[in-house]
């Protein structure tokens, strides 16, 4: 996935026979720390182990983050994404470490998606039917046709998707740098209702509520349209997959994957090996000291390391760390605090089969499909494995101030919500009576460990993400006391939500540790750091 803030070619750099730098050999062995089991963290701990060195991995819960497969009560075999569920084709970084633990992928069943085989969409109370959005009625067919003249004219949607296809670097940074300050102070809602193409509220109502790709959009309307056009530009909402046995299965492959080409270790060393004790428990205090940094954690343990590696969400830095704020500069702590997350909640329940290929013998058509809808619920999605095993239904999926309408429910509440509604969209179907497992629910902002789903910029939030984001680089900016410090995660990103900005942002603190650790790369495979001044993200006067 090229990203137009900063279009480094990460599955490149990971694919290079010479591998991601070189430490000295006084280096090897040597303990670094890492805040956070998710895939960011997991990512930053497996390539610096390559390296030689020894991390130390924290986690408050369990690994996996927001990668988080639950089983279902009594079937172990099937299981719930509670974050985390499906991942683009572009994300070429992401499929380098699926690829290399050996997990397969399939295709999501996304509304109005190839591998869907029924897409129900329900407004104000009428359902309408479709396999592709010409089976819709005329008005959804003329809200596609101005959403894509929208991103062809004021979005220079296809220079840039070409550029991108193409790794034309310069081109990219042209159109991107040219947006960027027409467009930070722009929120989403904002940049459609200013587009001659949607001068008519009612097809930004229905944008907002069907949408296309993943499905609604308005609860992204208040976030600054710079965050939808990356997610455009890179093909994030595009040809999504899942990870079939679920998604967790990466982080924790990963955490016991032995390869071969390690410095310093023996052959066949995995970060379990290295962790015989387990994960260490919550941090829970930094502090500055003359061999780097003391890691304090939730068991009264204290530790020094020379460099640290923090992945876990920024709200965890800036509530539950000791010490974090003397670590940083006031710009990049500013940055911290104004970070906005996005409220996620999701129901999922084990049916006995997919029922809902079956036919209606009044209608002939498929008794439910997946469905988007206007009422709390919002969106369906309908996951098996076959005709004859269970399968998942997660009855839904909400962001925002649909999700806090879930949050104060416990999850028999939010099933009898979500029943409730989808009796009136499928009147003649029993969903109860299918039920063999669950009831199970999540709602990020309440999860103690995270307080939020993921970031997502409003605007006039650039300044801040870059600030973020270019952390790794250690600059003028970054004080004597937070050098050796980096960020990492989805929310360091410029794509929140998405694992493959987990898994990139990681690579920057890997480069980052590497060079404070006295490590370089090699030339012939320059890193993110070493490309930085060219492909810097634009920076926009204060």
């Amino acid at each position: 996935m090229l990203g137009p803030d900063f279009p480094f070619s990460y599955d490149r750099w990971l694919r290079h026979p010479a591998g991601l730098g070189v430490l000295p050999a006084v280096q090897h062995g040597r303990e670094v720390a890492v805040v956070g089991a998710g895939i960011a963290g997991i990512t930053a701990a497996y390539e610096l182990m390559r390296l030689g060195l020894r991390p130390v991995v924290y986690e408050a819960d369990a690994i996996g983050g927001r990668m988080r497969s639950e089983p279902f009560p009594g079937y172990a075999d099937h299981h719930a994404e509670m974050g985390a569920m499906r991942f683009p084709r572009s994300a070429r970084s992401l499929a380098h470490y699926i690829g290399l633990v050996g997990l397969r992928t399939r295709p999501f069943p996304n509304p109005l998606a190839a591998a869907t085989s029924s897409t129900v969409v329900d407004l104000g109370g009428v359902s309408h039917r479709a396999r592709t959005v010409k089976d819709l009625p005329p008005v959804f067919q003329e809200v596609e046709d101005a959403w894509n003249k929208t991103l062809l004219e004021l979005a220079e949607l296809s220079v840039m998707d070409d550029a991108l296809r193409h790794r034309e670097v310069d081109t990219v940074k042209a159109v991107w740098n040219r947006l960027v300050p027409a467009l930070d102070d722009q929120s989403f809602y904002g940049f459609l209702a200013t587009s001659p193409f949607f001068t008519s509220f009612r097809h930004r109502e229905i944008f907002g509520q069907v949408g296309f790709g993943t499905g609604g959009w308005d609860t992204d309307f208040p976030n600054s349209v710079l965050d939808v056009l990356r997610l455009i530009y890179t093909g994030a909402n595009d040809d999504q997959e899942q990870i079939v046995g679920g998604c967790q299965q990466l982080p924790e492959r990963l955490w016991d994957h032995r390869p071969t080409d390690s410095a310093h270790w023996p052959r066949g060393t995995s970060l379990a090996a290295l962790h015989e004790g387990g994960l260490r428990p919550a941090v829970t205090g930094l502090a500055r000291i003359p061999e780097g940094f003391l890691v304090e954690d939730a068991e009264g343990g204290a530790r020094p390391y020379p460099a640290v590696v923090f992945t876990a969400p920024h709200r965890v830095l800036v509530t539950k760390v000791a010490g974090a704020r003397r670590l940083f500069s006031a710009a990049h702590w500013t940055a911290l605090e104004r970070t906005h997350y996005m409220c996620a909640s999701k129901l999922w329940v084990l049916v006995d089969r997919p029922f809902w290929y079956e036919r209606s013998p009044e209608t002939g058509h498929p008794l439910m499909g997946m469905t988007l809808t206007d009422r709390a619920p919002r969106s369906v999605y309908l996951l098996d494995d076959g005709p004859d095993r269970p399968a998942a239904m997660c009855l839904s999926y909400t962001w925002n101030d649909d999700s806090l309408k879930f949050s104060a429910l416990d999850p028999g509440e939010r099933l009898e919500t979500a029943l409730r509604t989808l009796a009136d969209i499928y009147p003649d179907v029993d969903i109860r009576s299918h039920i063999i497992s669950g009831p199970i629910s999540v709602s990020w902002e309440n999860e103690p460990h995270f307080m939020g789903a993921f970031k997502a910029n409003l605007p006039g939030h650039y300044r801040y993400q870059r600030r973020l984001f270019s952390h790794f680089m250690q600059d003028d900016d970054t004080p004597p006391g937070g050098r050796g410090l980096f960020l990492a995660g989805d929310d360091v990103s410029w794509t929140g939500g998405f694992a493959e900005g987990a898994v990139t942002t990681a690579l920057n603190a890997v480069w980052g540790a590497v060079r404070h650790l006295g490590g370089t790369t090699c030339p012939e495979n320059p890193g993110p750091g070493d490309l930085f001044d060219r492909l810097a993200p634009v920076n926009l006067p204060e």
